[in-house]
């Protein structure tokens, strides 16, 4: 597959993956939403990678290669690493741990700094 095609696909995803922690959220599917954040944060990077001819699929390499790509090389800001971080120790005790109580301040906080980046980068 193409390298903008994929990284389109990636960013659909990351739309649609956004979409759904929107409306979890709304529901009071904290966790839920909290796991489908993750999932947009982590297809945005994806898109990030393709789109330097970088292609991978584990969780871990994507956070990697994310940093010694695009951080380290300074083509993005150190904070986005630093969300995909957090949003994937976020993920796995929502997912995992059954005595994690989400911050609803976190939540909505992360939930505007997707929104402001997906609105930026559209």
């Amino acid at each position: 597959m193409a390298r903008n095609a994929e990284a389109v696909f990636e960013l659909e995803r990351t739309r649609k993956a956004l979409r759904a922690a929107r409306l979890l959220h709304d529901a009071g599917l904290l966790q839920d939403s909290l796991s489908r954040s993750y999932y947009a944060v982590l297809h945005a990077a994806k898109a990030a990678l393709v789109s330097a001819g970088i292609s991978v699929d584990a969780h871990d390499a994507v956070k990697r290669l994310f940093g010694q790509h695009m951080v380290t090389t300074e083509r993005i800001e150190k904070e986005y690493a630093f969300i995909l971080r957090q949003e994937q120790d976020d993920r796995l005790l929502a997912d995992y741990d059954v005595t994690y109580v989400e911050a609803r301040n976190a939540i909505a906080e992360r939930k505007g700094i997707a929104h402001t980046t997906m609105t930026e980068g559209s």
